[in-house]
């Protein structure tokens, strides 16, 4: 199956940091949607060793044909040297909900 529409998942040390993370991906229309979670706990393994932080989830709606230039903008905001950037399929939703993926990111609509 050849899906177009992405959700993608990123972690922010902060709220500030989602806001800062959030606004140019609406600006540059590489996103069509942003939600903050205002608060997960992660635990990990970083250089080795594991780890634990209280942070804030970014959950991004976006089409496929945009994911390389949405991937490219976070990483410059970014704070993190390794940032969480996990893109997941839509396999199904409402065809008017992503017809409006579309057009807010500027793509023809999907069929």
């Amino acid at each position: 199956m050849d899906f177009k529409h992405l959700v993608v998942f990123v972690t922010a040390p902060s709220h500030e940091s989602a806001e800062q993370i959030a606004a140019p991906l609406l600006e540059k229309r590489l996103a069509a949607c942003v939600n903050i979670v205002p608060s997960v706990r992660s635990h990990y393994l970083w250089q080795g060793k594991i780890a634990h932080d209280d942070e804030v989830l970014l959950v991004i709606k976006t089409h496929q044909a945009r994911f390389s230039a949405l991937e490219a903008e976070i990483k410059a905001v970014h704070p993190y040297e390794v940032p969480e950037i996990i893109a997941l399929p839509i396999v199904a939703g409402s065809a008017d909900y992503l017809a409006w993926i579309d057009d807010s990111v500027g793509v023809p609509h999907s069929k």
